[in-house]
């Protein structure tokens, strides 16, 4: 009964001043706006950064000891991988080499990329969701990911071409793409993946370089026999093989140049967009009990209890929080639709869920201000 008499309540002062309502939800929808898209480019900054080590097909990352687990400062030659490989409880062992380069688009700019350099057939090759895998360690093709493909038009059976300097040359390199694996970015670059000799080749160099014979790869992905021994191999591989430092693939991208920043300074963007809305949805909903304070006088005063009215303010903060998130989701998701591909947004489920989530728990929460004073109307004061 004291439901029904409350959702009664509320709806009829929705309806009749819906024209407020509505611009307090308009609000709630900026504000939702802010909260969805932040979280959004909060995720697809660090998805960006973390990707290709994400997903992996590794247990550990080593490092040469004094990089300070910087891939771009690591140095892995081959007495070192044979190293690795020796030590008991390890599977696999696959070196990887990182650099960057330009990919070629007709009739517009370059597209920087990642270009990683792998041994086919061991640890740290993609898998392929088309094409095939790269066969020969000189050979001259390519696996691209979905995002190389996205935003150069390219796919399996095309031509790439990249551009990099050599000593004080640019040059280019034509490249037959054999197979496309899903989205793998790396430091927010999307990846080309090529077999190791064909990397030392085409990356850039200075002119002291152009002579190496011999790969040079930044660090080592290892496979365990029991992936559960993490820690232990970790210390293990340091004790054993010379100069090296072993880390999980979460230790080893959280490492990555400015993804901690990056993320601390979006959560607090976020934290503030949540404490600003419910600021707002607060302050609303006190002036308008400020205004109603003789209607709620009457109601109490004709025996209508604390109970009934408290949920009806509550429900009123609720449905027009839901209403404006509602907004402000329909409005990001239109947004997100004519945006470049270049702009690193994601919409995952568990990031919509968790802004919608806390959009929804911060109104009740700032409105509870306005309930409180709400019950403590008194009806001859009132009146």
């Amino acid at each position: 009964m004291q439901f029904g008499l409350a959702t009664y309540l509320a709806s009829k002062e929705i309806w009749r001043n819906r024209l407020r309502f509505l611009l307090v939800s308009i609000f709630i929808a900026l504000i939702a706006v802010l909260v969805l898209f932040t979280a959004a480019l909060a995720e697809g900054l660090g998805s960006g950064n973390r990707q290709f080590i994400e997903k992996l097909n590794a247990d550990l990352i080593v490092y040469q000891d004094r990089a300070n687990l910087q891939i771009p400062s690591s140095r892995m030659d081959q007495s070192t991988i044979r190293s690795l490989r020796r030590v008991e409880g390890v599977s696999a062992v696959g070196p990887l080499a990182f650099s960057n380069a330009f990919i070629i688009r007709e009739g517009k700019q370059p597209l920087q990329s990642a270009i990683i350099g792998i041994v086919p057939g061991e640890v740290g090759e993609p898998p392929i969701v088309e094409g095939r895998k790269i066969q020969r360690s000189n050979a001259d093709e390519a696996i691209i990911d979905a995002n190389v493909a996205r935003q150069a038009g390219l796919k399996v059976g095309d031509t790439l071409t990249l551009r990099s300097v050599q000593g004080t040359e640019e040059k280019f390199y034509d490249l037959n793409i054999v197979g496309m694996t899903d989205a793998r970015s790396y430091g927010l670059a999307p990846s080309v993946i090529l077999p190791s000799q064909t990397w030392d080749k085409v990356r850039p160099k200075g002119a002291s370089e152009t002579g190496n014979a011999e790969v040079e790869y930044n660090v080592a992905a290892v496979k365990l026999d029991n992936p559960a021994r993490q820690k232990e191999m970790a210390k293990i591989l340091a004790s054993q093989v010379a100069n090296v430092t072993a880390v999980d693939k979460v230790t080893a991208y959280s490492n990555t140049p400015g993804y901690e920043a990056q993320q601390s300074t979006l959560n607090t963007q976020q934290f503030f967009a949540f404490l600003i809305g419910a600021l707002v949805i607060g302050g609303f909903f006190q002036i308008q009990l400020m205004q109603r304070v003789a209607q709620i006088g009457m109601l109490k005063a004709i025996g209508t209890s604390n109970g009934v009215i408290g949920i009806a303010f509550l429900l009123q903060i609720i449905i027009i929080t839901a209403l404006g998130v509602f907004i402000g989701w329909a409005g990001v998701m239109l947004v997100a639709q004519f945006l470049p591909p270049v702009v690193p947004i994601v919409f995952s489920p568990k990031t919509l869920l968790t802004a919608v989530g806390a959009l929804m728990i911060i109104g009740p929460l700032g409105g509870l201000v306005a309930v409180r004073s709400a019950l403590k109307v008194e009806p001859l004061t009132a009146l």
